[in-house]
């Protein structure tokens, strides 16, 4: 811990105005990063021998729809049970984000080892768009492209950026807390047009029945039980 307090110190006196602010969890070190100097930060993280982040780690984006407000999507939760359910009403709008989505990066110094965690919150007030980090660390370039395509969020400077797990055709984006869970169209290959057609999906929800438990001679205690 007392490693990342010092990191967390010379991040903030660093790049104090680059930055919204920093909080240590787990032992590892998060920064809220400012969108407009993202490129401007990681350079000099990975550049400058006191940080020496040479190793991206992962790219990810995150939805917060719903963060912070109740454990499942309803109106209410009640009072008793297990995480934020057990909250008040007001103690769970206290943790709501400001910004819906957000891109998190993980970075790893194997000269200090070191790890830190740098997230820049996206407002959804225009296009959801985030400086590409391709040319720092190449190893961006999956992470940008999975992100595009998973979240819908776009990284300016990225030279190819494609779908690259759903169907470059597919609408929406699956790991949206509101797109549907059984999704909004299915592919199937048609024999007839030697092609593949997407259709509106077909899937009927399944209505799950509690269980049978059926008499097992197993578990009799004695003659009595038999009959």
């Amino acid at each position: 811990m007392t490693t990342m307090i010092t990191l967390q110190k010379q991040v903030t006196e660093r790049f104090g105005a680059w930055i919204d602010g920093t909080h240590i969890a787990f032992d590892e070190l998060t920064v809220e990063v400012k969108a407009a100097y993202l490129r401007e930060l990681c350079l000099s993280l990975r550049d400058e021998d006191v940080f020496d982040f040479k190793l991206l780690v992962d790219v990810c984006g995150v939805d917060y729809l719903h963060y912070g407000l109740d454990d499942w999507e309803t109106a209410s939760a009640t009072d008793s049970g297990f995480g934020r359910g057990t909250l008040a009403v007001a103690e769970r709008k206290l943790a709501a984000r400001v910004s819906r989505y957000a891109v998190v990066y993980h970075l790893l110094s194997l000269t200090h080892h070191h790890r830190i965690r740098l997230r820049v919150n996206i407002p959804e007030d225009g296009a959801l768009m985030v400086d590409s980090v391709i040319n720092i660390w190449p190893a961006a370039d999956w992470f940008e492209r999975e992100t595009f395509d998973l979240f819908g969020i776009l990284f300016k400077g990225h030279p190819d950026l494609r779908r690259i797990l759903t169907d470059y055709g597919f609408h929406g984006h699956p790991f949206r807390k509101d797109f549907p869970l059984i999704g909004e169209v299915e592919a199937r290959y048609d024999a007839t047009l030697k092609r593949v057609i997407y259709e509106p999906v077909s899937i009927s929800m399944r209505v799950l029945e509690p269980k049978v438990i059926r008499h097992d001679n197993r578990y009799l205690k004695g003659p009595e039980d038999a009959s």
